[in-house]
């Protein structure tokens, strides 16, 4: 009697539930709380229209450890048969649809999985793999079904891998988190996505940063009013281009002079053009300042990336263009190919950096997510499949209610 006064107090049981029985077997299955319906207030669960019970299920969840012993809830749970809906489980108070879990354990199981994999959360909980991730689909799916519609101003909008054979998934979000996880990144992942948003919301749209992907730019164009104002490629991509740009030139000289003399001053020096003169230390500061004596071709091409560095700071869309146009008349003159290639890649993409520069738009958050995707992938040794890789990614990082409703009170 005090078992079972105990136990419905602890779980909330509440008419027309009751507890029935409890079981102690320990230390073999632990402990087992047996609990029946009274078979009054019966209602189908899809209209809560008062119908008949039509017959009975033995079910059974797991539920939060007893001390150190599992806890069982088994009920036999009624079903109705409603005119209008045919034949529905009475759903019970402690659970969720068909979960074999109590919703606080549910819970318990999601604490874990925010800082565990599935296989780590499956053996400290001694859980099945499936069980472990079942709950995982179940809060993303329900973390989904409560988010409001979101209206940003701004979105970025990135691809990140999903295998090595060049399978990606696109990623859109907004501030600090994920707003759609989708396949490919061509340039109808995107049309789907912006063609299931309000009007309103596209026209709000300020900024879209994004890389220089031309399917992410043609989709933009097409369905964003304005689009050529708001498209933004930020400052870490051209900065990358023009990095990369600057190490060709320097390991194409330094095959040359090692050819004509036998030795060459650019040895070891790769990462010394790598950097912003702001960061460099008193001794790569006086290194540099020796080779950019030495008339070498790869310190005009670092004064020209340095340059662009230095053009991100205009606040009027005009004197931003015009800086950016006088930097470009000075790269494709530079007569180095690999800078000349960054130029007109820069010509060509002149209205998004313009539009990053003066709204200061970035893609540095999405670039985040890029980064800790790939942390959930390693840890995870990779995804069995696209779902499961999209689930965590809506789980870790889309800023979504995951916990049940089925609270116990």
């Amino acid at each position: 009697m005090h078992d079972r006064e105990l136990y419905r107090q602890i779980l909330g049981i509440q008419a027309p539930w009751e507890v029935a029985d409890v079981e102690v077997d320990l230390p073999g299955t632990g402990v087992t709380v047996h609990i029946l319906h009274s078979g009054e207030a019966l209602a189908c669960p899809e209209c809560s229209t008062s119908c008949p019970g039509y017959d009975t299920r033995t079910r059974k969840w797991r539920h939060l450890d007893t001390c150190q012993y599992k806890t069982w809830l088994v009920a036999e749970v009624p079903r109705v048969k409603c005119p209008e809906h045919g034949v529905h489980q009475v759903p019970v108070p402690w659970a969720e649809g068909n979960s074999r879990l109590t919703a606080l354990f549910e819970a318990l199981v999601i604490d874990w999985l925010k800082v565990a994999t599935i296989s780590e959360v499956a053996k400290r909980l001694d859980l099945g793999w499936s069980a472990v991730a079942g709950v995982q689909e179940r809060a993303v799916r329900r973390g989904l079904a409560r988010r409001e519609q979101a209206f940003p101003e701004a979105i970025g909008i990135d691809e990140t891998s999903f295998q090595r054979r060049h399978e990606y998934v696109t990623v859109i979000s907004a501030g600090d988190r994920v707003l759609h996880v989708a396949d490919g990144r061509g340039r109808e992942v995107l049309d789907t996505w912006y063609g299931a948003q309000p009007a309103e919301m596209l026209a709000g749209l300020k900024t879209v940063a994004m890389d220089m992907w031309p399917a992410y730019i043609r989709s933009t164009a097409a369905h964003v009013p304005d689009a050529w104002t708001k498209i933004a490629f930020d400052k870490f991509h051209v900065a990358k281009h023009l990095g990369d740009a600057v190490d060709r030139v320097r390991r194409a000289e330094h095959k040359a002079l090692q050819a004509a003399l036998g030795e060459s001053p650019l040895t070891k020096t790769r990462y010394l053009w790598l950097q912003h003169p702001d960061r460099m230390t008193d001794k790569a500061w006086e290194h540099s300042t020796g080779l950019k004596s030495a008339n070498l071709k790869t310190a005009r091409a670092w004064a020209i990336k340095t340059h662009a560095m230095c053009l991100w700071d205009y606040k009027s869309r005009g004197w931003a263009r015009r800086g950016w146009q006088e930097w470009y008349s000075w790269a494709i003159r530079s007569r180095l190919e690999p800078i000349k290639k960054v130029a007109r890649m820069v010509k060509k993409h002149l209205d998004g950096i313009v539009t990053a520069v003066v709204t200061g738009a970035t893609n540095a958050q999405a670039e985040g997510f890029n980064t800790m995707i790939q942390k959930l992938k390693r840890d995870a040794r990779g995804f069995r499949n696209r779902d499961r890789f999209r689930a965590a990614i809506y789980f870790h990082l889309g800023g979504l209610d995951l916990y049940p409703n089925a609270v116990m009170k």
